[in-house]
């Protein structure tokens, strides 16, 4: 007996079945928790490759322990000054890219 080929699918035609297609409320929110979740990601492998603790790198940006769990964790949503002042104490380099219709802006 022939089998019959698997039918394949791409992660966009699947975001849109599961959570729905682009420019929806539900797929704008799915992406924004997952940027947001990317980043919590990366502010927490910087801090480990630094050594420093949740309660150290507080310390170094002004701010509580909690509030480094949170962003590690995406449990709040963050100011953005809050987030640079994170990224300053891990010495790293932030650059915002911008798009809009017809422009894109970069800032270093």
């Amino acid at each position: 007996m022939k089998k019959k080929p698997l039918k394949t699918f791409t992660l966009e035609e699947q975001l849109d079945k599961h959570i729905g297609p682009a420019g929806t409320p539900e797929r704008e929110k799915f992406e924004f928790d997952l940027q947001m979740d990317l980043l919590g990601d990366i502010i927490k492998k910087a801090r480990q490759t630094q050594h420093l603790t949740q309660e150290e790198l507080g310390t170094l940006v002004g701010v509580q322990k909690a509030q480094i769990s949170k962003l590690e964790n995406n449990t709040t949503s963050a100011r953005l000054d809050t987030i640079l002042k994170v990224f300053n104490a891990l010495k790293a380099k932030v650059t915002f890219k911008v798009q809009l219709e017809n422009e894109e802006y970069l800032f270093i």
